[in-house]
């Protein structure tokens, strides 16, 4: 089980990592679609940041493993954050990545918790805090 999930953690890191420079680079301007609408005027500064933010999220699932399970909550309350320009994309209809019906962007939704339970059981996050809780 911890060949899987270590080897879950590193293709998370790397999925990451690959997506930060891409928000920086090729798909810059599809990232921006997913900018919630009351941040549309800071659109390139989110996709910017959120692609820093991703790189070194990224990296830290690859090359820190001391520190997984930190860093596998900090991976998931960031797959939170960015939840809103999903429903945003979502609500506005705004085509992206392939998402060029309302079907396709509303399963896209769903997906994003199962990215988050990636981060926590790929990291033992979530493991780790039910043991510190005596479950």
């Amino acid at each position: 089980m911890q060949l899987l999930q270590r080897s879950a953690q590193l293709l998370l890191g790397a999925a990451l990592t690959y997506a930060g420079i891409t928000h920086l680079t090729t798909s810059r301007t599809e990232f921006q679609a997913q900018v919630p609408t009351i941040l549309a005027s800071q659109a390139d500064f989110v996709v910017i940041a959120s692609g820093v933010v991703e790189i070194v999220l990224g990296l830290s699932l690859i090359f820190l493993f001391k520190y997984r399970t930190r860093i596998g909550w900090i991976v998931a309350l960031f797959f939170i954050a960015i939840f809103p320009g999903n429903i945003s994309q979502y609500l506005n209809g705004t085509d992206a990545f392939g998402l060029d019906t309302d079907q396709a962007r509303a399963t896209r939704l769903l997906f994003q918790p199962l990215l988050v339970i990636w981060a926590l059981w790929s990291t033992g996050a979530w493991k780790s805090y039910r043991a510190s809780k005596g479950n």
